[in-house]
């Protein structure tokens, strides 16, 4: 275990981080505009000083290494559109938000998805099999951008079950987080059927059966635990999924997390910023999978750790 877990530090996430380092810090260099080319009232003087203050007057390649010397310390550096403010304040404080939304999002992708796909898996070609794998296609079809406007009309606008916009009451947390996780339900839904209608078919199911095993034991204690391993392997993607899919979700909600932050930085091209959120996601991706990974080799014992 602690060899395969440092095998996959040195050997592909720390020269992951620093590809992922290094092509975004020249990719947002090279996008048209900077930091201050949109303050109208800056006279060339002032601006050269800004410039100054922040080293985007030095060489291409000496900003890089001296930025590449900061993120060894974990310094991210400071944001160039947030006075006073670095960015490794801005990520603490708006991170909390973004991580409470994928939470509850990956919480109801989980408990619609497994839900769903088990009663189809339980009932295979009846109306119990057929109407939640035609919702859950419904669902792989309809992007967030596109759900999330329909929600807030009906539930907001039309019926004024919810606020519009906002994160200040537990009620603010239920439309956004459907709207970020109902893509990745209908595929666990998929997922889950599939995986267990392979499962219940196998011959260790049909000895537990002639054993007189009670039938809710034999699919929860022997099926589902074999049924789930799928859906364990697509959690990887999907959580990268979610994370990228906030910045989309915060945005139509006006949630202050830290997806907005990353669209506002790109807008206003605050390089560090940018940078910063760019590589706090890799990290979380980046380790999110080394435990998914941990969690399907105990799920089936039959893997094991190898390169």
């Amino acid at each position: 275990m602690t060899t395969f877990i440092l095998k996959r530090i040195f050997f592909e996430t720390l020269p992951t981080l620093l590809i992922i380092a290094t092509l975004t810090f020249f990719m947002v260099r090279l996008a048209p505009g900077g930091p201050f080319s949109q303050e109208k009232s800056v006279t060339p003087e002032i601006l050269e000083n800004l410039k100054a203050h922040y080293g985007l007057n030095a060489p291409l390649h000496k900003q890089y290494f001296d930025y590449m010397k900061n993120l060894l310390r974990g310094d991210l550096g400071p944001s160039f559109k947030y006075p006073n403010r670095t960015v490794n304040e801005l990520i603490a404080n708006a991170f909390p938000v973004s991580f409470e939304l994928g939470l509850y999002a990956l919480l109801f992708a989980l408990l619609v998805g497994n839900a769903a796909g088990l009663i189809a898996a339980l009932c295979p070609n009846t109306k119990s099999d057929y109407i939640p794998m035609s919702l859950a296609m419904l669902g792989i079809c309809i992007p967030s951008f596109v759900l999330g406007p329909l929600l807030v009309l009906i539930f907001s606008l039309w019926l004024g079950w919810f606020s519009v916009s906002g994160w200040d009451f537990p009620s603010d947390r239920i439309l956004p987080a459907i709207t970020l996780g109902a893509t990745y339900a209908a595929y666990i839904a998929r997922l889950t059927r599939s995986g267990m209608l392979e499962i219940l078919n196998q011959d260790f199911i049909r000895t537990a059966r002639a054993k007189g095993l009670p039938e809710y034991k034999i699919i929860l204690k022997h099926g589902f635990k074999g049924g789930v391993i799928p859906v364990v392997s697509f959690l990887g993607p999907a959580v990268a999924g979610l994370i990228s899919g906030s910045f989309v979700v915060e945005t139509i909600f006006q949630i202050p997390g830290l997806g907005r932050f990353f669209v506002n930085a790109a807008f206003n091209r605050d390089y560090t910023m940018v940078l910063g959120t760019v590589l706090f996601f890799a990290i979380l991706i980046i380790l999110f999978n080394l435990v998914v990974d941990i969690i399907l080799v105990w799920l089936n014992p039959k893997l094991r750790f190898r390169e």
